[in-house]
């Protein structure tokens, strides 16, 4: 699995990447978590907003800081 953070390095996306860390160690699932702060690369998502969270190339969240239970359920569905 593979989870990318984007953003430029804000209070908002360094609190984005905490939580998306704890929530892959509290949900014990292997996943290597990258730290996106390139804004072309960015923008290649198509995320003009960031924070963001992508899991396996699927934009999760844009603009916001999700919520733990949020991040746990995107990592942990099988879809």
């Amino acid at each position: 699995m593979n989870i990318k953070v984007l953003g430029p390095g804000c209070a908002k996306c360094q609190q984005t990447e905490k939580i998306v860390r704890e929530a892959v160690a509290e949900a014990g699932i292997e996943a290597q978590v990258e730290k996106v702060t390139d804004t072309m690369e960015i923008a290649g998502f198509g995320v003009f907003g960031t924070p963001a969270v992508v899991v396996n190339g699927e934009v999760k969240s844009v603009g916001k800081i999700p919520k733990k239970q949020d991040v746990k359920a995107w990592i942990s569905s099988k879809g």
